[in-house]
């Protein structure tokens, strides 16, 4: 048995950001992996439009950096969403 449990909210740069959680037959608690890409590609943009919006502090060449690297751990996460669903196992 699954149940949902109450969300973890999470300061994200002067935004909260809700996560559902999930508590499994061992009391163990989860979260969706589609939360959490869509976390990773949530706090890559609002860093953007910081820099975009000329926030101090942020420098636009390591934001950009970062916000790519979150994108492709979202989209590897995705992925292996996407095969682990379809029975097929993820390419490298």
């Amino acid at each position: 048995m699954v149940r949902e449990c109450c969300g973890a909210t999470i300061p994200s740069v002067n935004r909260e950001v809700t996560l559902p959680l999930i508590v499994d037959d061992r009391g163990a608690l989860q979260v969706a992996a589609a939360d959490v890409s869509k976390l990773l590609r949530t706090v890559g943009g609002r860093w953007l439009r910081l820099v975009e919006a000329g926030e101090e502090g942020l420098d636009e060449d390591t934001v950009a950096a970062l916000t790519i690297e979150l994108a492709k751990l979202a989209d590897r996460i995705d992925v292996a969403c996407i095969a682990h669903s379809s029975g097929g196992a993820p390419r490298p």
